[in-house]
């Protein structure tokens, strides 16, 4: 839902950072990687309830996140294979994040954390299988043309779950609740993305479906 104002705001710092990648020669696809395996530390730091540090890597690893695309673009690398990359390595950056703070405290988390997970499935299938089809019948990205995959907007983007783990780490004696109610909006978005992209395909031409 943030998405389309935040993600103006971050480009140009995000290019600025880009061009010293740049003239180091840095791949993006190594930037995904090293964004990749500083947030799965977090993995680790959460269950060993170490909340401040995983924070930290967990931010690392969105500032990745945002870096390797600007790099892509900026030394015309983009390509499919590395946008598939990023969105793959997201989804378990995603779950790891999750299962650290199921292990941290099981008895007080391992539900919340399972709803959560839960949730987590529908948004990122919803996500996938529309950008599959908007791909075969070349649906247009109207706000979100820097994105390798064209998705339906929803209550649960990117901006709002980098809040969510900002916040489960700065208060994680609330993470059932701050879980439960993420995953209540996971859900939201799961059911208008399904809704939103059925009625977007069933109103195509029959010969393009």
């Amino acid at each position: 839902m943030l998405d389309r104002w935040t993600m103006p705001l971050t480009q140009r710092p995000l290019l600025r950072l880009a061009g010293g990648l740049a003239r180091a020669r840095v791949r993006p696809d190594q930037v995904t990687l090293a964004a990749f395996g500083v947030g799965m530390l977090a993995l680790p730091l959460l269950a060993a309830e170490a909340y401040a540090a995983a924070l930290v890597v967990i931010l690392l690893n969105r500032l990745g996140d945002g870096l390797d695309g600007a790099l892509a673009r900026l030394t015309g690398a983009a390509s499919d294979a590395g946008g598939f990359l990023d969105i793959g390595l997201d989804f378990v950056f995603y779950a790891a994040v999750v299962l650290g703070f199921a292990l941290a405290d099981p008895a007080a988390n391992a539900l919340a954390a399972a709803a959560l997970l839960f949730a987590f499935i529908g948004t990122g299938t919803s996500f996938l299988a529309f950008a599959i089809m908007a791909a075969r019948h070349g649906l247009n990205r109207p706000h979100f043309q820097r994105k390798a995959f064209y998705y339906l907007h929803g209550l649960t983007e990117g901006t709002e779950t980098v809040l969510a783990l900002v916040a489960f780490c700065l208060w994680p004696a609330h993470f059932p609740a701050l879980a439960g109610v993420f995953a209540a909006a996971c859900v939201i978005t799961t059911a208008t993305r399904l809704w939103g992209g059925y009625r977007t395909l069933k109103a195509l031409p029959a010969a393009a479906r």
